[in-house]
């Protein structure tokens, strides 16, 4: 087993990545304040892990809620069966909720964790890749508007991650790619070795070789660790991590939340970055031909789909992200790359350049 920090002085919290860790009680159980438990999951992942989450808490006041699987449901209204759980069964301010499931679950459970009696404890049970490598470190929690996604929401930290990397034996091929995606973004913000190191393993990773995976999932946790500890609030370096997510949210919203996986639409995103920094002369096309190869060899998207008969536009895209969170005093910020393994936040870009990237991406 490996243990990482987040070092946030009194809210500080370990992450856990190992195997099997689902039978060790002695790892949660300092984390939990009370006796009173809530595990959220959703249909997918209760048959196959529930009961063994269920087992660490077998002599607390434990409750569960099954929630429907999709992006689709990461909606107010979704979270509202937790909120009744709790109130239903009168729990206190010393209740710890148990995220059990993707990001999708992580993300719901984290903000009924924030708002419920304006804040208890929660702990992140991460169960796919894209989730133990990125959305269950950092404290960012809440749920989709139909006019954005994340728009509504909170930074709630967990009390601790306990990834268990035996989960990811169940993950499908596409999930997993999915997860991918958010691995390379790490590679390339800010470690070109990394970079090299995916370049030279990418095939192991989608074969899921247990060495591969491991590793890729502790630089990806330290880093984010690293970044999170330095901008918990996003007020700087941290939008490093939003490589590809302007574009990708943009796309999410657009197609209908669920029609395009999170991870495939940061890959597209990323290959919308690297089309951007070529036009303006930051980086050549042979970095980004480089680019679109490893996300490719993730067997992941570079192209906006067609789907359901849905076509994205130029000017849905610059709409929609002209909506995004990272658009401050009216001013939209790029998370734009000017090098293989660096990366940069700027507002300082051509809008006729960002027109063209769209236009050579948008389906309409």
């Amino acid at each position: 087993m490996i243990t990482l920090n987040v070092e946030l002085d009194e809210r500080s919290y370990p992450i856990f990545i190992g195997q099997n860790l689902f039978g060790d009680k002695s790892l949660i159980a300092p984390y939990v304040s009370g006796k009173q438990v809530v595990i959220v999951t959703n249909e997918t992942i209760a048959p196959l892990y529930l009961d063994a989450v269920k087992k660490l808490f077998s002599d607390y006041q434990c409750e569960t809620v099954i929630l429907p699987d999709g992006e689709v449901y990461k909606t107010y209204d979704g979270i509202l069966p937790i909120i009744d759980c709790l109130m239903e069964n009168k729990f206190d301010r010393r209740v710890t909720l148990i995220a059990l499931g993707g990001g999708v679950i992580g993300d719901m459970t984290g903000y009924a964790a924030a708002i419920y009696r304006r804040g208890v404890n929660f702990i992140q049970v991460p169960t796919t890749l894209l989730a133990q490598v990125d959305s269950s470190v950092g404290g960012k929690t809440g749920v989709n508007h139909p006019l954005g996604k994340n728009m509504i929401g909170a930074f709630h930290q967990p009390q601790c991650v306990l990834a268990d990397t035996n989960t990811l034996d169940t993950l499908d091929d596409r999930q997993l790619s999915a997860g991918v995606a958010e691995v390379i973004k790490y590679a390339l913000i800010n470690s070109s070795q990394f970079y090299q190191w995916l370049s030279d393993n990418m095939s192991a990773l989608i074969n899921r070789e247990s060495d591969a995976l491991a590793y890729a999932i502790e630089f990806s946790c330290q880093d984010k660790a690293n970044v999170v500890a330095a901008d918990e609030r996003e007020e700087g370096q941290r939008a490093l991590l939003n490589l590809g997510h302007t574009f990708g949210h943009a796309i999410e919203t657009g197609l209908g939340y669920g029609n395009c996986l999170h991870g495939e639409a940061v890959a597209i995103g990323m290959a919308m970055a690297a089309d951007l920094s070529v036009r303006h002369g930051w980086i050549d096309s042979t970095v980004q031909q480089q680019i679109v190869s490893l996300i490719t060899q993730a067997n992941l998207p570079t192209q906006i789909p067609v789907v359901q008969g849905v076509r994205l536009s130029v000017q849905m895209l610059l709409e929609l992200m002209a909506g995004d969170k990272k658009v401050l005093d009216g001013q939209l910020h790029l998370v734009l790359i000017d090098a293989l393994g660096s990366s940069l936040i700027t507002s300082d870009f051509n809008i006729e350049k960002l027109t063209e990237t769209l236009q050579a991406f948008a389906t309409e």
